[in-house]
């Protein structure tokens, strides 16, 4: 029997849902540590499957440097308008869009390679892919561009 508590302690950490958070602590024994893994793994795979979908929608975000000499604008492409008009979507073409004004990619394929600047345990293709689990779409960069002074 899975304590209630923990499935809803891992569904704040991971904001899985509630059915794949009991899921993994089922086969982790109880181990929040070793779902958490699970859940990340499951959504890697997920994500994998979803990749050849086509992304029509999206939406573009844009970050400007506290010092208005450093700029980045970027469209980030989902499969639906719901998708597109989520807060968690739009919160990561803006993660995005800081991630370009602060590490200079030339291209999307560098993009994705980088550590991601809040938490370098993690690539932006991997928190991409984090997204692609969380939300149920395939995520992709669309065009990109980084203005400096």
């Amino acid at each position: 029997m899975i304590n209630l508590k923990k499935v809803k302690q891992l569904r704040e950490q991971t904001s899985a849902s509630i059915s794949l958070c009991h899921k993994a602590l089922q086969q982790s024994k109880g181990d929040i540590k070793a779902a958490e893994m699970l859940l990340k793994k499951w959504g890697i795979e997920l994500a994998d499957k979803k990749s050849g979908r086509a992304t029509t929608n999206g939406t573009i975000s844009s970050y400007l440097h506290h010092n208005h000499k450093v700029a980045a604008c970027v469209s980030l492409l989902c499969e639906t308008d719901f998708v597109a008009q989520n807060e968690q979507f739009k919160k990561l073409a803006y993660e995005i869009a800081m991630q370009i004004a602060s590490m200079k990619p030339k291209t999307t394929n560098e993009l994705l390679k980088q550590q991601y600047i809040r938490d370098s345990s993690l690539t932006v293709e991997t928190l991409i892919k984090q997204h692609i689990s969380l939300l149920g779409e395939n995520i992709q960069i669309g065009e990109f561009v980084r203005l400096e002074l």
